[in-house]
């Protein structure tokens, strides 16, 4: 177990180190009013404060009290105790005597058998209890405990890789809804020089006030489009405090950092396919449960079997602790059931339906493994095809917009085909930046389709 947990602590290692390969500064320069976050350290407070996490280390804190728990059944049980009696009942009245050792002859007197004095005992007890054999029913669930760990274990694993992934797509939004504002931003600063183009060609006559209140109207919309897209920003920002878990390392003014470049995606569909089904936490995961299930019907069957335990006590009775009488009894119990109303065959009966039902879960879950690695590898593949279209849109609407202007300038475009060339620049820049955006959430998509994190899937 002990290598188990150092093959998870090293792996997530190298899947952290993975996810930080690249990466650069967005503004660097900037002043330290504005603290940076880059993505391991996003990353890194996400595995260590997101609640999910902490909630199923938790559950794997209880496993392994439980691997405690299941193993004390082999060993013996010893207990100590300390009772107190005070009674006139004839028959509890002559033992108390008897097991403290002070019968006198008088005491044989028939009044005195009938109608005793009150007597006091105190009694203290040391009592041992050993299962020796029960079927195999506690060395099972010990065995099912300790498989039990593994699986929460892998829990744990699989967890922190959908926190990863989440983390790293909320840290993409963020990204996402800075570029909008700086598009936002561009644009607005683009109208008010055509503003001021459209002013001049109004002073010279060559342009009616209409033209000059539609390039008002498209100033006013722009700062419209960069309140919301400033609004925007502080939502992505808060929307990645939560996923981290410290909502106070995000500050508004965070400065987060850029990818620098976009691979394509190495390997075909079938090898991504056939690693997922191999690396995947809750496959694995699965094929524990479908163990301890097996185990579980063992279990039940143990029922049929005798049981045998020894017991042993030792005791000391007095009554003022000025004297006392100390005894003991040892021996051995065999128990085997006759009947039992059927609740064995029952129990055996739900941990055959159990085993079943795991059996049809972890079909199912493989069949989900192959849809969403397939999704996460077409839509990977989609979207770094449309980030060179995105481009080439970019290139020629600011290609468009120039000329637009140049003729605008001379007077061969009314105003109208100008706030055209804007709007198109804007909705380039605007689909190009998402491009970007989604082929980075595809590629995190399939590598936590594919339950790996790497190096191969980040830049």
């Amino acid at each position: 177990m002990k290598s188990l947990r150092c093959r998870a602590s090293h792996c997530w290692m190298a899947l952290l180190a993975g996810v930080t390969v690249l990466w650069i500064p967005l503004g660097a320069g900037a002043g330290d009013d504005h603290p940076s976050l880059s993505m391991t350290e996003a990353i890194s407070t996400a595995l260590q404060h997101n609640p999910q996490v902490q909630a199923v280390r938790h559950q794997v804190d209880a496993a392994i009290a439980q691997v405690t728990m299941a193993r004390s059944g082999l060993l013996p049980q010893l207990d100590a105790s300390e009772s107190f009696n005070r009674t006139t009942s004839p028959l509890w009245s002559f033992g108390t005597k008897l097991n403290q050792g002070v019968i006198t002859e008088q005491d044989f007197i028939p009044d005195r058998l009938n109608n005793p004095d009150p007597i006091n005992n105190f009694r203290t007890a040391l009592t041992l209890t050993w299962s020796l054999f029960d079927g195999g029913r506690t060395w099972i669930g010990w065995q099912q405990a300790r498989r039990n760990e593994q699986a929460g274990i892998l829990a744990l694993k699989r967890t922190q890789q959908s926190i990863i992934a989440q983390t790293a797509i909320a840290y993409m939004s963020c990204l996402l809804a800075e570029e909008n504002l700086s598009v936002v931003v561009q644009a607005l600063d683009t109208a008010r020089a055509h503003q001021k183009v459209v002013e001049d060609r109004q002073r010279s006559g060559m342009a009616v006030k209409s033209d000059l209140l539609r390039a008002q109207v498209r100033i006013a919309d722009l700062e419209q489009q960069r309140l919301q897209a400033h609004s925007q920003v502080r939502v992505a920002l808060a929307m990645l405090g939560a996923v981290m878990g410290k909502p106070e390392q995000v500050p508004a003014n965070a400065r987060l950092a850029q990818p620098s470049e976009y691979g394509a995606i190495q390997g075909e569909l079938d090898e991504w396919i056939r690693r997922a089904l191999h690396e995947r936490p809750d496959l694995e995961q699965l094929a524990i449960q479908q163990e301890i299930a097996r185990q579980e019907v063992a279990r039940a069957r143990s029922g049929h079997h005798p049981t045998l335990a020894l017991q042993g006590e030792y005791e000391i009775n007095t009554e003022s602790f000025d004297d006392s009488k100390d005894n003991y009894t040892v021996g051995a119990v065999l128990r085997m059931n006759l009947y039992s109303g059927q609740r064995i065959s029952a129990q055996i009966a739900e941990a055959k339906a159990t085993l079943a039902k795991i059996k049809s879960m972890q079909t199912g879950l493989e069949l989900g493994v192959r849809v969403d690695t397939q999704k996460a590898f077409y839509q990977a593949h989609s979207a770094r095809q449309s980030i060179q279209v995105a481009q080439t849109a970019v290139d020629q609407a600011q290609e468009g917009l120039r000329i637009v202007t140049n003729r605008y300038e001379n007077g061969l475009l009314p105003v109208v085909s100008l706030l055209d060339a804007q709007v198109a620049l804007q909705q380039a820049q605007t689909q190009h930046f998402r491009a970007l955006h989604d082929y980075q959430v595809a590629r995190i998509s399939l590598s936590l389709a594919s339950g790996v994190i790497d190096q191969s899937v980040f830049p």
